[in-house]
């Protein structure tokens, strides 16, 4: 009776574990094998998330996207690396830096920045020496750089009395932000132009 009773036990132990086990695998996505595309819909199909991780990244892959949808793209030109290199300095120029101060001159305003890093310095010294001539090219804003060891001085000013609120708002970092001619930038990178030059 007793071993009849515990064969019994077991047989039901065993049953409830198998009905566990099969109900976890039906719930569990399939491995996929076959045409890589169909597994790569299959993945994105299941995932909530639309970050690709970090700004750069999905910078980078948004490039991906519009390179692989335009069927002129010329593949032996594309150079995602250069723009690798640029975001890196941007990154730097945005989050790597002191601004030490920032304040109204005539006609716009002072920002004192200096990099915490030796690579932000490097970036800051690429970008300050070409981003002074977009502002005046887009904005028509006058942008003077000079640097004093690893201490970097902007003077910003406009020519128009009804802009200079809006310039001192702006400070260091929205001077470096405004406009659109990033994103025109990082398309001629990606395909292998120096828009910079």
């Amino acid at each position: 009776m007793k071993t009849f009773r515990i064969t019994s036990l077991l047989c039901t132990l065993i049953m409830t574990l198998s009905v566990g086990f099969k109900t976890e695998a039906q719930d569990m996505p399939s491995v996929q094998h076959g045409d890589p595309s169909e597994m790569r819909g299959h993945a994105m199909a299941h995932s909530p998330l639309t970050s690709p991780g970090n700004d750069a990244f999905g910078a980078i892959q948004e490039v991906i996207r519009q390179l692989d949808a335009d069927s002129k793209t010329d593949w032996s030109k594309v150079n995602l690396e250069a723009l690798r290199q640029h975001l890196v300095d941007m990154q730097n120029f945005t989050i790597n830096v002191e601004v030490l101060s920032q304040r109204p001159i005539e006609n716009g305003f002072e920002a004192v920045i200096r990099p915490t890093t030796k690579m932000s310095e490097a970036s800051l010294d690429r970008i300050l020496a070409v981003h002074p001539l977009q502002m005046k090219k887009e904005a028509g804003w006058e942008m003077q750089v000079s640097r004093k060891g690893d201490v970097f001085t902007l003077k910003v000013t406009t020519g128009n009395p009804a802009e200079i609120g809006r310039l001192r708002g702006l400070g260091y970092i929205g001077i470096m932000a405004v406009g659109e001619h990033h994103q025109v930038h990082h398309w001629g990178m990606a395909k292998g132009a120096h828009p910079h030059n």
